[in-house]
């Protein structure tokens, strides 16, 4: 591989990725930013938040990996510098997006009377609806929003999206201070204030967003003229062929680690409060190889686009990540106890702490695959292949990760840590076979055929 290619590719790779990290710790920021302003109102307000979160954080997640065709089928269309193709794919988005977070939407509001089954306290249940029903409808300009992004970072203009989208979370900051806590003259509308705060602030970056695809000369040429035209059923059919695999994919990871923290819950308050901690730490840290992620799909569809091979971006890819992912796994081997200190106020939780950074220790190992894994599938989706690596996701989280992870905490005794070295064998079956599976796609004499 010529050194001035090497280069060359790096600097591409992290111009794009910069501001895609950035935005996923801004999103992730902005979550914090809620707790800490509902918890003013008291601890029923605050288990409410969080109860409908975790409920809300499934659907958001499975439509994000449907929509992340979007980026696919722009990037590809930009590659063989064809607009009318990606104006296509961006006009037909809209339908997808929208169908997809509409009939999610109505099933969550479906599940309400559910909630009494789900061993929650009377008075969190009681509270939930009103909050719960609103946030599911913000769903919608949610996945809207996302895959106006999407289309924006294809076509390698991702800081202007970045930019809308951290206005929208500022947004939603300030629209939290006037209706959860009653400023402005406004009556304080407390809980149900913060999921209008959230609803308002997803529908304006959508409207931000439109509103720059239609004024910016340099988009006119790849986005819609025309936004509400007859969907084209073709084009609909090719991205939810392309996006539910990869919706599987990324909800089989997400609801594993979810089931870990039930099967955690089993040890007692301690185990499952260090499972928080560390869980949010080394969340933080996983925004940086979801980012290079995002950004190497786009970069490979841009190389099938117009007939490039790939090698030297796969292996730019794996190079970055793994500096990064190593990086953050000395830093949680050497650092676990210090950093699980910061996020449970010092040494008043000593049980806390000293679980955490045992789990932070084997975090600091599935680091490093983790970050192997959502690299490979991401080049993988750039290549248009999202049925394989779903197979893998699943076989590798459900079939042996969970089955794992419960035999090591009950049957071995090694509680909570046992949970997380199932997770941790998990992520490296699916990295291990990901990045056997990129690897052997960018070798073949064969190009990709673009459907």
């Amino acid at each position: 591989m010529p050194y001035s290619s090497f280069l060359r590719e790096i600097r591409s790779i992290l111009a794009l990725a910069t501001p895609l990290i950035i935005g996923q710790l801004g999103q992730m920021l902005l979550g914090v930013i809620d707790t800490i302003m509902v918890s003013s109102l008291g601890v029923t307000p605050l288990a409410t938040l969080t109860f409908t979160n975790s409920l809300f954080y499934i659907p958001m997640v499975f439509g994000m990996g449907i929509i992340s065709c979007i980026s696919v089928r722009t990037s590809t269309a930009r590659g063989q510098k064809n607009s009318e193709t990606a104006r296509n794919v961006c006009r037909n988005g809209i339908f997808l997006a929208l169908s997809v977070s509409v009939v999610f939407c109505t099933i969550a509001l479906a599940i309400i009377p559910l909630f009494p089954y789900l061993d929650q306290p009377a008075d969190v249940i009681d509270a939930t609806p009103s909050y719960y029903s609103i946030v599911m409808i913000s769903l919608i300009p949610c996945l809207m929003g996302i895959m106006l992004k999407n289309h924006a970072d294809a076509l390698e203009r991702p800081w202007p999206a970045f930019w809308i989208n951290m206005s929208g979370v500022a947004l939603n900051v300030l629209l939290n201070w006037i209706f959860i806590f009653g400023k402005l003259g406004l009556p304080a509308m407390g809980l149900v204030g913060a999921g209008i705060a959230t609803l308002m602030a997803r529908i304006a970056i959508v409207v931000a967003m439109v509103i720059w695809f239609k004024k910016a000369e340099s988009l006119k040429e790849w986005t819609p003229k025309h936004w509400f035209k007859k969907p084209d059923i073709e084009e609909l059919k090719a991205q939810f062929k392309l996006g539910l695999p990869s919706g599987l994919q990324t909800l089989a990871e997400v609801s594993a680690f979810a089931t870990a923290g039930l099967l955690i819950g089993h040890f007692g308050k301690v185990p499952m409060a260090a499972h928080q901690v560390a869980l949010g730490i080394a969340g933080m840290a996983f925004m940086i190889p979801l980012g290079l992620s995002m950004a190497l799909t786009v970069r490979i569809g841009e190389t099938i686009g117009n007939n490039q091979r790939q090698r030297t971006i796969v292996k730019t890819g794996w190079l970055l990540t793994l500096t990064s992912s190593c990086s953050t796994a000395i830093l949680f081997i050497t650092s676990g106890s210090i950093l699980a200190a910061w996020l449970v106020m010092g040494d008043q939780d000593p049980a806390i702490i000293s679980t955490a950074t045992t789990l932070l220790f084997v975090a600091g190992i599935f680091q490093i695959v983790d970050g192997l894994q959502v690299a490979s599938a991401g080049m993988l989706r750039g290549l248009h292949d999202t049925k394989g690596p779903a197979v893998i996701g699943i076989v590798a989280y459900w079939i042996i990760g969970i089955p794992t992870g419960y035999y090591l905490s009950h049957q071995m005794g090694m509680e909570a840590r046992g949970v997380w070295w199932g997770l941790a064998i998990g992520l490296g079956i699916a990295a291990l076979f990901l990045s056997f599976r990129i690897w052997n796609k960018v070798h073949s004499p064969k190009l990709v055929n673009i459907p």
